[in-house]
């Protein structure tokens, strides 16, 4: 008898840096979605394939729920809230806690709203004692009706198979959506852009980050093969900016410029030759045309 799979759509919510993309990134076992440990990294939402023996888990990562003080804030919003009703299951991710904040609350609110079956991942369980777990638990027990209840740690891999068990006890029976060596939909030059600007929001200052986008000019393979070229611009908000992110001499611009190419070449797993510009386009956070031009477009969220 021909044994049933299972197949389905998955996202991951909750508040900026939370471990969403950490734990996508070790579920699927490779590097799709950004991280770094300043809030609000992922913009759009990604879509990574997990596919195994049980079947295949299409996750869709969404930028983290925050209160929106722009028109970039207000599209990363309802990107996220828009995938509630799109998906099989959701898994909300907190920090283990007992201190359940408006952002925390929130959530909460539009998770009660939705029919989709809600998994809560209490996260980072490596930083407290067990007691604390146990606590928090029952304090988000009180907010929301969840269908499980899985502590976690993203970052150790601690208890990532029992997620996996767990979603798949919730996804309906079906064929495959992708091909079972696909990891991700997203275009190659999409994820050499997140690259970088992982890379600058690692280096660069605090007050710096939200404010960059990257666009890729050029992404050509030479002839012969071997080498990718590619041209892309880092876009800050302010002349102050562009300056820091040159650093003096153009080091810091060659720091982001070096991690990005490393993780670039391990992505196309060939060379690359990078080379990097830094635009200022002041306030394109808060222009629709800006913010489409940049790869985030509302028709598709």
């Amino acid at each position: 008898m021909e044994k049933k799979n299972k197949s389905g759509f998955v996202t991951l919510v909750g508040r900026p840096n939370v471990g969403k993309s950490t734990l996508m990134n070790h579920l699927i076992g490779q590097k799709i979605a950004i991280t770094s440990n300043k809030p609000q990294t992922t913009r759009n939402r990604i879509q990574t394939v997990y596919t195994c023996d049980q079947g295949q888990i299409v996750f869709v990562d969404t930028p983290g729920i925050h209160k929106a003080k722009n028109k970039l804030g207000e599209y990363m919003v309802s990107a996220a809230e828009r995938t509630f009703s799109e998906v099989d299951v959701i898994l909300w991710l907190v920090e283990p806690t007992t201190f359940i904040g408006a952002g925390e609350r929130h959530i909460a609110k539009l998770l009660n709203q939705t029919k989709t079956p809600v998994l809560l991942i209490i996260n980072k369980i490596d930083t407290v004692k067990k007691e604390e777990v146990a606590k928090a638990i029952e304090a988000y027990r009180s907010v929301c009706d969840f269908a499980d209840i899985i502590p976690a740690s993203a970052l150790r891999g601690q208890n990532l198979s029992d997620i996996i068990d767990t979603i798949f006890k919730y996804l309906p029976y079906g064929p495959s959506y992708y091909d079972e060596d696909t990891v991700t939909d997203q275009p190659m030059r999409q994820i050499a852009a997140e690259l970088i600007r992982e890379k600058a929001l690692r280096c660069l200052e605090e007050e710096i980050p939200h404010g960059i986008a990257v666009s890729i000019e050029k992404m050509t393979e030479r002839k012969g093969g071997g080498i990718m070229d590619i041209e892309a611009t880092i876009i800050c908000e302010r002349d102050s900016h562009k300056g820091i992110i040159i650093g003096k001499g153009g080091a810091m611009l060659r720091r982001i410029g070096s991690q990005a190419r490393r993780e670039i070449e391990n992505m196309l797993e060939e060379k690359v030759n990078l080379q990097l510009w830094v635009k200022v386009k002041k306030d394109w956070r808060d222009s629709d045309f800006m913010i489409k031009n940049f790869g985030y477009d509302k028709k598709d969220i």
